[in-house]
This record gives C-alpha cells, sequence and structure tokens, in this order.
C-alpha cells in the first residue's frame, strides 16, 4: 500500500513538473508580434482589407468566413449590430447591389497583435436598376491569432453627399 501511495505521489509531482515546464516554454516563446516587422504587419491588413472587399464583390461566403473571427460584430451606422453570419448573409447573398469597391486609408494603427484600420470606402453598383455610387466611412479591429490577421469588429457609416 505504502509502495503504491509513493508511485502515485511520484507520478503526481512529474506531472505537476511537466506541466510547469511546460508553462515556462510557452511563456518565454516569442509572440508572433515580436517576430513580424511592423511594415509586413501593416502590408497584411491592406491586402487583406482588398481580399475582404473582393470577398463582398464576388458574395463569397467561404472567403468572409477565413477573414471574420467567430466572435465578429459588425454596425452600419446606429443601426442593429450584426454577428458573423449576419453581416455574411448581407455580403454574400444576391442582396447586396455592389459591383466594385475603392478603398482608401485614414489610419493603420498596429499595437502587436491589434490592428485598427480607419478609411473610406467608395462602392459602385446598381440600386433598383440605377448605377449607384456610396462613400462610406469605416473603422475595423483586427486580431491577430496564430500569425493570421482576424476581423473581430467592423463599424461603418453612410457620408452624405457634399452639398
Amino acid at each position: 500500500m505504502k509502495s503504491q501511495s509513493r508511485d502515485l505521489k511520484q507520478q503526481f509531482v512529474g506531472l505537476v513538473l511537466t506541466c510547469c515546464v511546460a508553462g515556462l516554454s510557452v511563456a518565454v516563446e516569442p509572440t508572433s508580434s515580436q517576430t513580424a516587422p511592423p511594415t509586413d504587419a501593416r502590408q497584411q491588413l491592406l491586402e487583406l482589407e482588398k481580399e475582404w472587399a473582393a470577398a463582398e464583390d464576388k458574395h463569397d461566403a467561404a472567403v468572409l468566413r477565413r477573414i471574420l473571427d467567430d466572435r465578429f460584430v459588425a454596425t452600419f451606422g446606429a443601426a442593429k449590430t450584426y454577428d458573423k453570419e449576419a453581416f455574411i448573409k448581407v455580403f454574400a447573398g444576391d442582396v447586396d447591389p455592389t459591383v466594385s469597391q475603392t478603398l482608401s486609408y485614414e489610419a493603420v494603427i498596429i499595437d502587436g497583435d491589434t490592428a485598427v484600420l480607419v478609411g473610406t470606402d467608395t462602392a459602385r453598383g446598381t440600386k433598383d436598376g440605377t448605377a449607384h455610387t456610396a462613400v462610406y466611412r469605416y473603422t475595423v479591429t483586427y486580431i491577430r491569432r496564430h500569425g493570421q490577421w482576424l476581423a473581430l469588429a467592423e463599424h461603418i457609416v453612410k457620408v452624405p453627399p457634399a452639398k
């Protein structure tokens, strides 16, 4: 009985030591934000933005699912919030009249594994059979997980036409 108790105790101590060593190796491993230069991250984000716009234009739900985090939330002006699947339904279905988008950026802020992009999206398409152009101001928050950037949140508001 004593030898079984001692064996269990040794197994427990071994398990605790293994967990501690594994925890230390994870704690000292450099994160992706320490290994990727900011200019690379900026370029990755700008390319991802183009890919996102193209996926909306092509109504490509699979690409949107890859770009958007599972916790993604979007707001359009003061309207209700949309989760990932509701957002995809708007842009991946035949409902969206967008044919093309032109993006411009006012700010690209990167802090470690978090980034915020502020820009303007000029969307062109047809609405009720008539050519339509609308300009939107947007802010997107990205997070980098396992070396991949994912959109966590987006706020979009239509810019009123100049008078």
